[in-house]
């Protein structure tokens, strides 16, 4: 079997999109999520529960056993995450934030731990930012918030010291709406043409992992489509 390749998030729409995508290219899939992905080789299935340390732990010991001795993981695509609204005075704030920083936040942590553990040198870790987060996002605060810290996060990881092994790129995608069914289902009158499909940001994903498109570690990547047409530009 080909190179191993890591989606976390492997279940939801855009995980399914690249656990398709990468194995119709030849690479060996792991898919890590709270279900199972069936087109996935392998799934790694978290609860969510217990600290971010035992997550990760699990997530970890599970990986080992899927990897042989000295065999690494040449990308990891950590695409969990969700979106929920509200400001300091909503009723759910606290509720929510909490929610946005377990699902963004923790998932992209214990990428990163995964990463340390067990990516190649000079190989690829992307996170999922959002471009509204550049922004203050007074009516999203929970999620501005938990974007914002994954922008940060890698822009520590493509420091020197960041404990990645050497020559690994890191980015985030930031996207504005990705086109996806359950988007679809709760914004039907929008314009899908702004709207990004998985696809488009597979085929993306794969160029920065094989080097066919050019990618500064550190960066983080505007994900805006008009018309159809999308444009992937460093923020």
């Amino acid at each position: 079997m080909g190179s191993k390749l890591l989606v976390y998030g492997g279940a939801g729409a855009l995980g399914r999109c690249l656990v398709q995508h990468f194995k119709t290219k030849g690479y060996t899939v792991i898919s890590i999520d709270l279900v199972e992905n069936q087109d996935a080789d392998f799934n790694t299935l978290t609860t969510g529960a217990g600290s971010l340390s035992e997550q990760g732990e699990m997530v970890n010991e599970s990986i080992s056993k899927v990897l042989g001795p000295q065999e690494k993981l040449c990308g990891i695509l950590c695409v969990a995450g969700g979106w929920a609204g509200g400001n300091a005075e909503s009723k759910d704030f606290l509720k929510s934030s909490e929610s946005m920083i377990n699902q963004s936040v923790n998932s992209s942590l214990i990428a990163v731990y995964l990463a340390a553990k067990h990516l190649q040198a000079g190989g690829l870790l992307s996170m999922t930012g959002a471009l509204a987060a550049v922004e203050a996002t007074p009516g999203m605060i929970g999620y501005g918030v938990a974007k914002a810290s994954v922008h940060h996060l890698v822009k520590d990881l493509a420091a020197s010291n960041s404990g990645l092994p050497i020559g690994c790129k890191v980015t985030a995608l930031l996207p504005i709406v990705i086109d996806t069914p359950m988007n679809r289902k709760f914004m039907p009158d929008a314009d899908f043409t702004t709207w990004t499909s998985t696809e488009v940001i597979a085929n993306q994903l794969e160029g920065y992992l094989t080097g066919a498109f050019p990618l500064t570690s550190g960066s983080l990547i505007s994900v805006v489509t008009k018309g159809g047409v999308t444009a992937f530009e460093e923020v």
